[in-house]
């Protein structure tokens, strides 16, 4: 017979960001915990990863979130969060995705109105508020991490762009947040492939100037992400908007503005007095979609202060499907693939 591997898969998106929720089909992973998994995930099976995010069957644009057994009772569901730079530990629309694809699957029962429960990712618990309304997850609020500013207003010397401001937050991952309007740009569609090549440019040229530590983590690798900011627009006493823009990967702009870029805005306006506990921020994408940050409070570590926030948004789901890998296909490696999928131990039998 010929060598197929077969797995389960759910496709979903917010904000524009397709997340792959790969729901049956992979072995349990070795790991005491849901972080100890992706490690091995990570150093040891990234042909999963790289399958569902190269051609044929994806794009660099995608994310795969992996349901996985939670180590901590409190949780409902573990998942481990694959990107095309890697494995990433906290992601807002990748935690949106899932928390949806675990009720849809009725791996957490669906009720009307709110319900709370509990994820595992590999930065640690997630609180997850759903909004359900005539059978619909309509929300998914989830905590984002707390965030704090590592650097404020500092200016790098950037080829072909000259002097360029930016501050770097700490959201989950290391961030530049620059004013879009400072680079010339209004953050509209037409402008995506430019901002792809801006950001690239000043992230080369802070990745060759300086690196960071995290004050628990330590060093979490070179700064990989860089936030477009527009202007801050005041919609009600407690509620702002801004337009917004993430860049995650040469040539990638998210197409939605990302949770964990909306943290690190909200930490930035913190850090210049602009909100206060309880304001709530929309960021609008390129494409028109939203996620509302809420600010919700503040802590001294170290000699940070942490921004406590949540996150808000919509999942919408895109397919079920049964993905079938053949390995005599020339565009597909199945070398990282035999090990952690069920079907693989059977495969040519």
């Amino acid at each position: 017979m010929k060598e197929e591997l077969v797995f389960q898969m759910m496709d979903t998106h917010a904000g524009g960001d397709v997340s792959r929720i790969v729901t049956g089909g992979i072995d349990l992973l070795p790991g005491a915990t849901v972080r100890e998994q992706m490690h091995y995930l990570r150093d040891d099976a990234d042909g999963l990863r790289k399958l569902l995010l190269d051609e044929p069957y994806g794009i660099p644009e995608m994310s795969v979130d992996l349901l996985v057994p939670p180590s901590d009772p409190e949780a409902a569901v573990g998942y481990i969060i694959m990107e095309v730079m890697g494995y990433p530990i906290y992601s807002g629309s990748n935690t949106i995705c899932t928390a949806t694809a675990v009720l849809e699957l009725g791996l957490v029962e669906k009720r009307e109105g709110r319900q709370r429960f509990t994820l595992e990712s590999p930065a640690g618990l997630v609180h997850i508020e759903a909004l359900v309304e005539n059978g619909v997850v309509e929300a998914i609020t989830c905590e984002g991490l707390p965030s704090y500013i590592d650097t404020y207003r500092a200016s790098i010397h950037v080829p072909d762009l000259g002097d360029v401001t930016y501050s770097v937050a700490y959201s989950g991952g290391f961030y530049a947040l620059v004013e879009a309007t400072e680079l010339g740009f209004d953050l509209t569609r037409d402008e995506e492939r430019d901002l792809a090549a801006c950001a690239h440019k000043i992230v080369e040229a802070i990745q060759a100037e300086r690196g960071f530590s995290h004050y628990t983590l330590g060093d979490v690798g070179p700064l990989p992400f860089l936030h477009f900011m527009g202007p801050v627009e005041q919609v009600a006493d407690d509620f702002y908007r801004s337009r917004s823009a993430t860049y995650v990967h040469p040539g990638v702009i998210c197409r939605s503005t990302t949770g964990t870029g909306t943290s690190a805005r909200l930490a930035l306006m913190n850090h210049e007095g602009l909100i206060k506990p309880g304001d709530r921020l929309e960021t609008v994408s390129l494409r028109e979609t939203g996620f509302i940050g809420e600010f919700t409070g503040t802590r001294r570590e170290g000699t940070h202060q942490v921004v406590e926030n949540t996150i808000t948004g919509k999942s919408y789901v895109l397919s079920r499907a049964e993905v079938v890998v053949n390995c005599e296909d020339p565009m597909v490696e199945c070398a990282g693939l035999h090990h952690i999928l069920t079907s693989g131990h059977h495969a040519g039998e």
